[in-house]
C-alpha cells in the first residue's frame, strides 16, 4: 500500500507506469518524443542559466516509462527521444531484457539516463544505440546480475554503477558485465561513482572489449563523488573490490588522464585487474599519466600508458568497522 500510495503521490514524475506486470512483452515501430525541451530548465542537478547564473530548478521532471515491482520483462525495438528525465526506469524488478532499442536526447539535457535500473537483478541490455544528456546506462543500488553487451553510447556521460551510497546509505552491486561495446565523443567511459559516508560494496564487474572514441574519462572510480561543492569528507565508504578491465582500447580527450581511480582514504580498492588497456590521445602526441589513490591491484599485460600509480598486493587491513561486503 506504502508503494501505491507513493505513486499516486508522485504520479507526474513519470509517465507510463507498470506496477507488478509479469511476462509482458513491449515492442513495436514508430517513435516516442517526450518533448522534454521545456523540462530540461528544471533539472533534478543544476544548470547553468543567462549570465552563467546558477538555477537550481525543482525535480519534478517526469520519468519517460518506468517499471515497478515486475518481472519476466521484454522491451525490444523501440525508438525513444528527448525525454523529460530518464527514458527507462527499472525499480525491484528481475528477468528484464532489453533488446535492439534506441534512444536519442541533446548532450545538454540533464538527467536523460536512457536506462537506469535499481533494486533490479537478472538483466540482460543488448544491441542498442543511446547518446543523450546523461549516463547512456546507470545501475543503482540494489542490482546484481546485469549483462550489457554491444551498446553504442555516446555523446553521453559513459555507462555508469552509481551513484552509490548518497546520504550514508547502503549499497550493494554484483556480478555486472559490460562487453563488445563503443563509447564515443562522452564526458566518461566505464564509471564506478561512490558517495562519502556511504556503506556496502560494489563487487565482481568486467569491462571487456569496449572501444573509446574520443572520451574524457575512459576508465574512472570515484569514491569522492559530489554535484555540489559543498560535500564533507567522512572515512566510510562503499568498498570496492574485485573489478577487471579487459581490451579497453581508443582515445581520450586530453583534457583529463585516461584512467582516474581516486579510491577511499579509509577503504581503499582492492584487486583491480587491468589487462590489454591501450588508450592514446586523440589530439596531438602528448600522453598523460594515470592518476591513482589508494588503490590496489595488478597489471596482466603492459598498458598503454603505464599504470605506475596502481599499488600491489593487498591492503595490510581493512578497518572492519567501515567495510560491509554485502
Amino acid at each position: 500500500m506504502d508503494l501505491i500510495r507513493g505513486l499516486k503521490l508522485f504520479s507526474k514524475r513519470q509517465w507510463l507506469v507498470f506496477y507488478k506486470i509479469n511476462a509482458m512483452v513491449m515492442q513495436g515501430g514508430g517513435l516516442i518524443d517526450g518533448r522534454g525541451e521545456n523540462w530540461w530548465s528544471l533539472p533534478c542537478k543544476p544548470h547553468k542559466g543567462s549570465n552563467g547564473t546558477t538555477l537550481p530548478g525543482p525535480c519534478d521532471s517526469p520519468v519517460a516509462i518506468r517499471f515497478f515491482m515486475s518481472s519476466n520483462l521484454t522491451v525490444q525495438g523501440l525508438k525513444i527521444k528527448n525525454s523529460p528525465q530518464f527514458h527507462f526506469r527499472f525499480d525491484n524488478c528481475h528477468d528484464v531484457h532489453i533488446n535492439s532499442l534506441y534512444i536519442k536526447s541533446p548532450s545538454g539535457s540533464p538527467n536523460t539516463d536512457g536506462i537506469h535500473i535499481e533494486n533490479t537483478n537478472g538483466v540482460k541490455i543488448y544491441n542498442s544505440v543511446i547518446s543523450n544528456g546523461d549516463d547512456c546506462v546507470s545501475i543503482g543500488a540494489g542490482s546484481y546480475n546485469v549483462d550489457i553487451r554491444n551498446i553504442t553510447c555516446g555523446p553521453s556521460h559513459g555507462i555508469s554503477i552509481g551513484s552509490l551510497g548518497i546520504r550514508n546509505s547502503r549499497a550493494c552491486v554484483s556480478n555486472i558485465t559490460v562487453t563488445d561495446s563503443v563509447i564515443k565523443h562522452s564526458d566518461n567511459g566505464v564509471r564506478i561513482k561512490t558517495w562519502q559516508g556511504g556503506f556496502g560494496a560494489v563487487s565482481k564487474v568486467t569491462f571487456k572489449n569496449i572501444h573509446m572514441d574520443t572520451v574524457r574519462n575512459p576508465i574512472i572510480i570515484d569514491q569522492y563523488y559530489c554535484n555540489t561543492k559543498s560535500c564533507i569528507n567522512k572515512t566510510s565508504a562503499v568498498y570496492i573490490s574485485d573489478i577487471f578491465y579487459e581490451n579497453i582500447k581508443g582515445t581520450y580527450d586530453v583534457r583529463s588522464p585516461p584512467m582516474h581511480i581516486a579510491c577511499s582514504d579509509a577503504v581503499p580498492c582492492t584487486n583491480l585487474t587491468l589487462s590489454e588497456v591501450e588508450l592514446l590521445p586523440a589530439l596531438g602526441h602528448k600522453i598523460l599519466d594515470p592518476f591513482c589513490w589508494n588503490a590496489y591491484g595488478a597489471l596482466k599485460t603492459v598498458t598503454i600508458p603505464p599504470v605506475f600509480c596502481l599499488l600491489e598486493g593487498f591492503p595490510e587491513s581493512l578497518p572492519t568497522d567501515d567495510v560491509d561486503q554485502c
